[in-house]
């Protein structure tokens, strides 16, 4: 799922690609896209965007005295932006802009899985905090001065997914940060970030003349969580051309040597109480869901060295030449397969373990009827003398 990288990567995609680009006509929308036809049309306008947290404002501007429009875009599971000729454009193109150029191009918003939806105006939306990304000392200051919400109260790894404070943080990102930290998932927020206040207020007492330089040195050796909310992110952005150019053939697979916890094999996985997969290294922690037990991932996403060798049977073997012959999938894809509903397989193997197993060969099918039919005829006769 789309992120703060992710929208502020598309947001420079936009303007770089779109920047000496003249726009023309009025604003094609598809017949299931999630969202508002656009009353806008010009004979000359540009584009431009700017992100904020998991969301991202399309301005068109014209060139001439009329006003400007905005649009503000939720990426959902699956949105992002592409600028391809008209006369190809990318299945799921939901919203469409022209150019003015002859054959004209198209900036296209496509969103496959059309969970991404955008609105009009250039409001962000309320009760979305600051961006830790953009401006990370308000949204730092707005998580420290809240400690008593009632958010707070919630384990950790479900508070790092609440917008109001962490706007742009989602699955992958938070799995990540509580990694690095070795932070239980399901300790308690505001245990965790209390913690954090009294370091910080520590800090200020033995140096209060520090200047930004030495914070920043300081943030970069000792980062705290409320640090790798804004670090974090950033590695990706400044990994971009190797993680998400979409000319580069194996952008998917740099992302993925780039995680650390999530999706990685040998990490647990445990679902939150709003239903989110949080994947995690060690114990869950004190607030962890009644009755689940972790499960760890096994496909193999990168070798690890430390691991121990796995004894692999004929069976097991023939399973791994089978997956290897299937595509790789999308990360959410992978992870709504590993939380898919396991009733079916659950019930097959109660069905195959319910019985233990006998040490007598089994009779042939014809000789169990004969036995039982036998039994129903004798039922209810004296036995024999």
């Amino acid at each position: 799922m789309p992120e703060c990288p992710e929208l502020h990567l598309a947001g420079r995609y936009i303007n770089e690609a779109c920047g000496g680009v003249v726009f023309s006509g009025g604003v094609e929308r598809s017949a299931v896209g999630r969202g508002p036809e656009v009353p806008f049309s010009s004979e000359a306008y540009r584009v431009s965007a700017t992100s904020r947290g998991k969301e991202l404002r399309l301005t068109l501007a014209p060139l001439g005295p009329a006003a400007t429009q905005d649009l503000v875009f939720r990426f959902g599971m699956s949105g992002s932006f592409r600028l391809c000729p008209a006369a190809r454009l990318p299945r799921h193109a939901h919203l469409r802009f022209l150019t003015r150029e002859s054959p004209p191009r198209a900036l296209c918003f496509v969103d496959a899985r059309r969970f991404g939806s955008w609105r009009l105006g250039d409001a962000w939306q309320l009760g979305r905090g600051p961006c830790v990304l953009s401006e990370y000392q308000a949204f730092r200051e707005n998580v420290l001065k809240n400690l008593d919400d009632k958010a707070f109260d919630k384990p950790i790894c479900e508070a790092l997914l609440n917008q109001k404070f962490f706007n742009g943080i989602g699955n992958y990102l938070r799995a990540e940060i509580l990694y690095r930290l070795k932070i239980p998932p399901f300790e308690k927020a505001r245990t965790v970030l209390e913690a954090l206040k009294d370091q910080e207020q520590a800090r200020r007492k033995k140096n209060p003349s520090l200047t930004l330089s030495k914070k920043l040195k300081l943030m970069r050796e000792n980062p705290d969580l409320l640090e790798l909310c804004h670090t974090v992110p950033m590695e990706v952005i400044a990994a971009e051309k190797n993680l998400f150019d979409p000319d580069h053939s194996d952008n998917y697979a740099a992302f993925k040597n780039w995680l650390q916890c999530y999706l990685v094999p040998g990490m647990s996985s445990l679902r939150d109480r709003n239903g989110r997969t949080i994947w995690f290294q060690g114990e869950p922690g004190p607030m962890a869901p009644k009755g689940q037990t972790s499960r760890k991932k096994r496909a193999r996403l990168k070798a690890d060295p430390e691991a121990l060798t796995p004894k692999v049977t004929k069976r097991a073997s023939k399973r791994c030449s089978r997956a290897a012959a299937k595509p790789p999938k999308l990360a959410e894809e992978e992870e709504e397969v590993a939380d898919g509903p396991r009733k079916g397989r659950a019930r097959g193997r109660r069905k195959a373990t319910a019985s233990p197993a006998s040490s007598e060969p089994d009779a042939p099918v014809k000789a169990k009827r004969s036995r039982r039919t036998s039994a129903r005829r004798g039922r209810g006769a004296a036995p024999a003398v």
